[in-house]
């Protein structure tokens, strides 16, 4: 499918994620986490992941749990590394471009780097911040 149109509202959030997140569950490196150790059900899931993207997106302020919480939890059952955050950037960015084009999917890819890295930077126990090299002056 070619991008012919730019993430507009729900439904568009909607084929994303389900898209995304089914490939996800296939992927030889991230499918096992979300199956055999997060036990995720996919169904229960994408509602709610479809809120998260809303709210990011569209500002729609329907995401109310902490996400990065539960990846605290999860890391703690299987350590997340930089690997895994880059795949799933990786297929998240490949599922956009397949599917969108335009100002909201370019933020949608921008958003996620942050994501990726923010949680990624954190449960290494760094600073989130994507500037965290950067010291006061003296």
């Amino acid at each position: 499918m070619s991008a012919v149109r730019d993430l507009a509202d729900r439904g568009d959030v909607d084929e994303l994620v389900s898209t995304f997140y089914r490939t996800v569950f296939d992927d030889e490196l991230l499918g096992p986490i979300f199956t055999d150790v997060a036990h995720m059900n996919l169904e229960h899931h994408l509602p709610i992941i479809g809120d998260f993207w809303q709210t990011v997106l569209f500002n729609a302020g329907l995401y109310h749990r902490n996400a990065l919480q539960l990846h605290f939890l999860l890391h703690a059952k299987h350590p997340l590394g930089d690997e895994h955050f880059e795949r799933w950037l990786q297929i998240w960015t490949a599922t956009v471009d397949e599917r969108f084009a335009g100002p909201v999917a370019e933020r949608a890819k921008l958003q996620a780097t942050r994501i990726a890295g923010s949680m990624s930077r954190r449960l290494q126990g760094r600073s989130g911040s994507e500037f965290e090299t950067i010291g006061p002056r003296s």
